[in-house]
């Protein structure tokens, strides 16, 4: 089956690829959840946009994602989440709570889907994350949760 990712989709490909996939992946699991689009004729223009688009929003070059990766890195996150008594965090940290910390301590913006948590952080304490800067260069995050 071929399709159009829409979304960046780990080891398969990036927004505006055109990959080839099996029939059952690509309608179970990524067309339904909007990952990605049938390819037709006409659905170059789409991958034009999305390319477009991609490329406005991507940091474009390696010495550019290395020295944001060097900010980053330097940087130290403070996050305050609701805990209980034992340390343990009501819910989890989200992807989107580390972006917002890390433009409250200085950083630049980063986007939300290029985080890497391997495993839920649901305990109060010092965490490290990976966001995913370039295809070449990733960075690691330094969280330190605090409870409230």
């Amino acid at each position: 089956m071929k399709l159009i990712l829409t979304h960046e989709v780990n080891g398969l490909g990036a927004p505006g690829d055109v990959v080839e996939v099996k029939n059952g992946y690509g309608r179970n699991y990524l067309l339904p959840r909007g990952f990605a689009i049938r390819w037709t004729r006409g659905g170059q223009k789409q991958i034009d946009l999305i390319q477009r688009a991609r490329k406005a929003r991507d940091i474009r070059t390696l010495d550019e994602a290395q020295q944001v990766a060097g900010r980053v890195s330097a940087l130290n996150v403070r996050l305050k989440q609701r805990a209980g008594q034992g340390g343990r965090l009501f819910g989890s940290v989200t992807p989107a709570d580390i972006v917002e910390a890390v433009k409250v301590a200085g950083g630049p913006e980063l986007d939300k889907r290029r985080i890497e948590i391997k495993n839920p952080i649901k305990s109060v304490g010092a965490h490290k994350v990976q966001v995913r800067l370039h295809p070449e260069v990733t960075a690691p995050i330094k969280l330190d949760i605090a409870g409230v």
